[in-house]
């Protein structure tokens, strides 16, 4: 039995719901208390949450507490948010918040919008949590919890920061920390984060003088204290303080804070925290012209991240493990109660046999058993289709997981390669040009070696739907543009013309930038690829009714007709060839199309051998 969920049973046992008929002040205050240890819970808990979710909901079905329907909703927003389910837990939070609109409870409505904000921003949709702040703002101002609407400014900031806008978030960090200054709450608050966030804006600012007030503030704020558990942080500053410092040219301070940072990881026993500042060490050292300090450094960090990355590696393995062990204790208990069950079911058949012997004679006894003969050879073929299918679901989950890890392993050595190839191409000067020819033939082969890697990452996660879409309202017409204006060298090189029609002087289309520029690049990369040189390659983007139409046309070798049904599989390779010797792994149409389907949208190729072939993508709006 999971461990949280039997400690819960201790606590509110299943009497307590036919109790719930009498239901008083010290029952409310009791069921306060349920919710709020809901919400302290973490991640590993979720099936907990979930249970105190019902366990709330009860009562406000009972109609003996009308904050309750507040509670279970919120507390239901907050189990789909720790189980990843994003799009469940915004639906449970905006009820939340509708609710407490209703209810004029401005505690609940602040609640529900910071929840809000927090799974906009894993959803990486910073304008969404931004809007959402701005309202905590205004209805903290009308509670005036100084504690409350600092934190609002403080997580404004932290947004605005993210996405660049520098004197936004310095506008609303100074507002959080003139309140927290004010005679009234003096002391009262903990305002580290906000320095923090406040030497971060000034930092990105360039302006490293006034990042250092905040960066120090903090600093001489965890040093004073000496307790234990301020380290972790104390070493947050001394590598802001060191970054800064470096930047801004005061390389003997940085220097300082370096070492007692560097110092402190050691202490700490961090593999995480010594890898980063053996970074931050190394870029000081480049910083200061001391390129042999770095390239130690260098070193030492690379050595750590690596040890993290195998590390993480070994833990992953683990836990598969663990988790297919789990899975055949699973199939044991569901194996043990299905014999049961079947053990009864024959009991009660045989019970029935008799009494039809006694009742309907020997014919209608025979004509039931050969029935009860026939169900059971139906179910034996059943269960053995089932086992078939569950195996077949672990063996593919295990040759995906295996293939990830693999190919991520398989990154560290051409990362590394790839490090010793930028080493020597520095000290080109000294080399014969036979040396030179070998060098960039490495720096080719470990970029495909990386490409090819990333490629079979793509097709292999295709079923994982991990990409988060992040939509915006682009100009087709230059995005295009930017499109293949980065693929005019590889054309020349080739003496391969492009030409791009868009009919509109401004096309605007609701996408996903990065997976749009992805599926275009890998299109206009293969015809380039198969044309010949001096020939022509034709972009045109058009619109339809309720749809955007984007065709790429080429003069290359064109693709056989029965090879064109099996053109967008996984590894599929085709007996046409690039036309200058490129590489190509089989794995770029395959991903186009996965791309075409998470846009909604379709994709089409028509070829002739010899003349070239056009390849339409349309896109739904």
């Amino acid at each position: 039995m999971n461990r949280s969920l039997f400690f819960i049973f201790l606590l509110f046992p299943p009497c307590l719901f036919r109790q719930a008929e009498v239901f008083g002040q010290a029952d409310t205050a009791k069921l306060t208390l349920v919710y709020e240890s809901a919400m302290h819970l973490t991640e590993a808990q979720t099936d907990s949450i979930g249970y105190y979710a019902d366990y709330v909901n009860h009562f406000y079905l009972k109609g003996q507490y009308p904050k309750a329907k507040m509670m279970a909703l919120r507390l239901y927003g907050y189990y789909y948010e720790n189980k990843a389910d994003y799009k469940k837990a915004v639906d449970y939070y905006l009820q939340t918040l509708d609710e407490a609109r209703k209810d004029t409870n401005i505690d609940f409505q602040v609640n529900s919008l910071t929840d809000l904000a927090f799974v906009y921003t894993e959803m990486k949709q910073s304008q969404k949590a931004k809007e959402v702040y701005l309202e905590c703002v205004k209805l903290n101002q009308q509670l005036g919890d100084a504690g409350s609407l600092i934190n609002s400014y403080t997580n404004l900031g932290a947004i605005y920061n993210h996405v660049g806008l520098y004197d936004s978030a310095r506008h609303f960090l100074e507002e959080g920390l003139r309140i927290g200054k004010l005679p009234e709450n003096d002391g009262r608050k903990d305002l580290s984060n906000l320095y923090n966030n406040l030497g971060n804006t000034y930092y990105f600012l360039k302006q490293y003088d006034k990042a250092l007030v905040y960066f120090r503030n903090n600093y001489d704020h965890d040093f004073s204290g000496n307790k234990p558990e301020k380290k972790d942080d104390l070493w947050f500053d001394e590598v802001n303080m060191t970054d800064c410092y470096s930047e801004k040219g005061t390389f003997d301070s940085a220097a300082k804070y370096g070492n007692l940072s560097l110092q402190l990881s050691l202490q700490l026993g961090s593999m995480s925290k010594q890898s980063y500042t053996y970074k931050i060490l190394s870029q000081l050292a480049h910083h200061r012209g001391d390129d042999k300090r770095a390239w130690e450094y260098q070193g030492k960090w690379y050595e750590l991240d690596t040890a993290i990355v195998n590390s993480e590696t070994y833990k992953a393995i683990a836990e598969l493990e663990e988790k297919y062990e789990a899975r055949e204790r699973e199939n044991e208990k569901l194996l043990l109660q299905g014999e049961v069950a079947q053990q009864k079911f024959h009991t009660r058949i045989m019970m029935i046999v008799l009494i039809s012997v006694l009742l309907l004679a020997i014919t209608a006894a025979l004509a039931f058993m050969a029935k009860r003969k026939v169900n059971k050879k139906l179910q034996a073929t059943n269960d053995l289709v089932m086992r078939q299918n569950e195996r077949l679901y672990e063996l593919n989950y295990e040759k995906n997981s295996l293939i990830s890890i693999v190919s991520h392993d398989l990154s560290t050595p051409f990362a590394s390669i790839g490090m010793w190839s930028q080493l020597l191409q520095t000290g080109q000067d000294n080399l014969t040009a036979e040396q030179k020819k070998a060098l960039s033939r490495i720096e080719q082969a470990t970029n495909y070696g990386e490409k090819l890697i990333r490629h079979i990452l793509d097709v292999e996660k295709a079923e994982t739907n991990q990409h988060k879409l992040s939509l915006e309202n682009l100009d087709l017409r230059i995005f295009t543009e930017s499109i293949v204006e980065d693929f005019l060298p590889a054309a020349a090189r080739k003496n391969i013309r492009l030409h791009l029609d868009c009919a509109h002087k401004s096309l605007y289309f609701l996408s996903d930038r990065q997976l749009l520029s992805r599926m275009l690049e890998n299109l206009l990369s293969n015809a380039i690829k198969y044309t010949t040189a001096g020939k022509q390659v034709w972009i045109s983007v058009s619109e339809e009714k309720d749809a955007v139409s984007i065709k790429i046309r080429d003069e290359g070798v064109g693709i056989e007709p029965d090879e064109l049904p099996h053109l967008f599989s996984k590894y599929s390779k085709i007996s046409s060839q690039p036309t200058n010797g490129e590489p190509s792994t089989g794995l770029g149409l395959a991903i186009v199309k996965r791309i075409v389907e998470e846009l909604n949208g379709e994709i089409s190729c028509e070829s002739s051998v010899g003349k070239g072939s056009v390849f339409t993508v349309v896109l739904k709006k």
